[in-house]
C-alpha cells in the first residue's frame, strides 16, 4: 500500500496545481480505513464484521462559500473536484477568511505501544467478547440482559491543500463497551463500562474487574433506596468531572456554535469570569497517548493545547481555520471529521480540568447532608443546561460517606455550576471512554480528564421529597 499511497500523493499534487487558481482554497483528502465491529447481546451475536474502505473528499472555498464532494473511486476524482468548485461558486457571496497556518509536508504515525489490532485475528477478538459477556451473565441470576461491543479502526490519511500542505497521517483506535441490566420484579437497574485506547490491543484484554463491576453495580442497585430529590452540595469523582467538562462546557467552547449564535458569543465573552481562581480548563490534541491525540487536525493545523479557562476566567475557545479567521483569533487544531464522508467541523480533542490542591478526603468536610457521585450512566445537554446520571452514588452525612443510593441524576446550568465549584481535588484521572457526537458525526474518539470536584447547590433528581 505504501507505493500506492505515493502514487496518490503525486495525483493530489497534480490536481491541486491544475485547479488552485480557480478557487480561494482547495483541499483533497484520501483515506484508507480498516476496522472490526462485534456486538453481542445476551447469547446472540448481532454484529461480527471486518471491512476495508478507500475513499476521499474534496473541499473548496470561494468568496466564503464552501463546496464538498466525496468519492470512492479515484477515476472520478477530477469530476468531484470540479463539482466542489462549482458548488462553492454557486453559494459564495462574501470573502473567504481562513486563519493562517504554516504549510506542512510530513509523514507521521501515532505510535503504538503494543499490538496493532489489525494483527489480531477476528476469532481472537470474538473470544475476548465472549469471555467478557460470560462474566456479565454469570455474575448473578438477576442479570437479565447483557451487551458487549468491540470496535477498532485503523485510518491512514493523505491531505493536500492549495496552500502547499501535504500530510500523511495514520493511527489506530480501539473501544469496548459493556452493560448489564438486572431485574427484580418491576425494578430494573443498569451498569455500564466503556474504555478505549489508541496505544495497544492489550489495553482491552485485562478488563475483567471493570466488567464484573458493571454487573455488580446493576445488581446491587436493585436493593438500594432512591435518593431523595433535592438541592445538595455534591462531590463528583474524576470520571464525572471529565464528562461534565466535555459535555457541559466543552461544546460551548466550540467556535462554530458561537459565531452562528451572537447571544451565545456574548455569554462566552473572552475575559468573563466563570469559576473560582483555582479553576483551569484545557483542550488539546498535543498531549500524547490519549484518544483525542494526533499530530495534525483534518485541515492540516498542528495539534496544540488551548487553555479555555485560566484562574476561573475564559481565555480561549476552539477553532477551525474558518472560525478563527472570522473571529480574528488563531486556529487551534480542532477541525476534525469522523471519516471522509463528512467535512471537518470544530470538535474537542482531549478536554480536562487541571488537578487542584485540596486532598480528596477534605472535599467532604463540613457537608451535613450531600451526595457523592461516581462514574456515569448517561446524560444529555441542551445549550447551557445539562443532566447526567451517576453510575453509583452515596449520601454524605456529617462530612462522611454514608449509605449508598440509586437513581441519582445531576442537573443544572453549566455557568452557575462552574461558579459553584467550592473545591478542586488533588487527584486526577484520564477517561479514554469518550465517543463524541456532533453534526451527525457520532463516535469521534476523545479523551476527558479531571479531578474530584465539590460543587454547591446542585439539583439532584430522584424520589420526590
Amino acid at each position: 500500500m505504501s507505493n500506492q499511497f505515493s502514487d496518490y500523493k503525486n495525483l493530489l499534487a497534480e490536481l491541486i496545481n491544475r485547479y488552485r487558481d480557480r478557487i480561494d482554497f482547495l483541499a483533497i483528502r484520501i483515506e484508507q480505513a480498516e476496522g472490526t465491529n462485534i456486538l453481542l447481546r445476551g447469547d446472540k451475536v448481532e454484529t461480527l464484521s471486518e471491512g476495508i474502505s478507500i475513499g476521499g473528499q474534496v473541499r473548496a472555498a470561494y468568496k466564503g462559500g464552501w463546496g464538498f464532494a466525496t468519492f470512492n473511486q479515484l477515476s472520478t476524482l477530477t469530476d468531484r473536484v470540479e463539482e466542489a468548485i462549482a458548488a462553492a461558486k454557486m453559494v459564495g457571496e462574501e470573502e473567504t477568511i481562513l486563519a493562517p497556518v504554516e504549510p506542512a509536508q510530513v509523514v507521521c504515525q501515532l505510535p503504538l505501544t503494543g499490538t496493532d489490532p489489525r494483527h489480531v485475528p477476528l476469532e481472537q477478538k470474538k473470544a475476548l467478547c465472549d469471555r467478557y459477556n460470560e462474566l456479565l451473565r454469570a455474575y448473578s441470576d438477576r442479570v437479565a440482559t447483557t451487551s458487549v461491543r468491540y470496535g477498532d479502526t485503523t485510518q491512514r490519511v493523505i491531505l493536500a491543500t492549495s496552500e502547499g500542505t501535504l500530510i500523511e497521517q495514520s493511527w489506530a483506535d480501539m473501544e469496548m463497551r459493556f452493560s448489564a441490566t438486572a431485574r427484580d420484579g418491576e425494578i430494573v437497574q443498569t451498569g455500564r463500562e466503556t474504555t478505549g485506547s489508541r496505544k495497544a490491543y492489550e489495553d482491552l484484554t485485562q478488563l475483567d474487574e471493570q466488567v464484573r463491576g458493571a454487573a455488580q453495580r446493576a445488581v446491587n442497585a436493585l436493593s438500594l433506596p432512591s435518593v431523595k430529590g433535592n438541592t445538595y452540595t455534591v462531590v463528583i469523582d474524576p470520571i464525572l468531572a471529565g464528562l461534565f467538562v466535555h459535555e457541559a462546557f466543552g461544546h460551548l467552547s466550540e467556535a462554530d456554535m458561537l459565531y452562528e449564535n451572537p447571544d451565545l458569543l456574548e455569554v462566552m465573552s473572552i475575559g468573563k469570569r466563570f469559576g473560582p481562581k483555582e479553576l483551569q480548563i484545557f483542550d488539546g490534541a498535543a498531549p500524547q497517548g490519549h484518544r483525542g491525540s494526533y499530530f495534525y487536525d483534518d485541515e492540516g493545523t498542528p495539534a496544540k493545547t488551548t487553555q479555555l479557562i485560566k484562574d476561573g476566567v475564559l481565555v480561549g475557545r476552539l477553532h477551525s481555520r474558518e472560525t478563527a479567521g472570522k473571529l480574528g483569533e488563531q486556529a487551534t487544531g480542532n477541525a476534525r471529521c469522523l471519516n471522509y464522508h463528512y467535512p471537518p467541523i470544530v470538535r474537542m480533542t482531549n478536554t480536562w480540568i487541571e488537578r487542584g490542591t485540596t486532598p480528596v478526603k477534605e472535599l467532604f468536610a463540613g457537608i451535613q447532608e450531600g451526595v457523592y457521585a461516581r462514574n456515569w450512566l448517561g446524560g444529555m445537554t441542551n445549550g447551557e443546561m445539562f443532566t447526567f446520571s451517576a453510575g453509583e452514588a452515596w449520601m454524605i452525612r456529617d462530612g462522611k460517606i454514608a449509605e449508598p443510593v440509586r437513581d441519582v441524576t445531576l442537573s443544572g446550568n453549566v455557568f452557575k455550576t462552574l461558579a459553584n465549584i467550592e473545591a478542586i481535588g488533588d487527584d486526577f484521572y484520564w477517561d479514554e471512554s469518550g465517543g463524541c457526537g456532533k453534526g451527525g458525526q457520532n463516535g469521534l474518539p476523545v479523551g476527558c480528564g479531571g479531578p474530584s470536584l465539590r460543587i454547591r447547590n446542585v439539583v439532584v433528581g430522584g424520589e420526590a421529597m
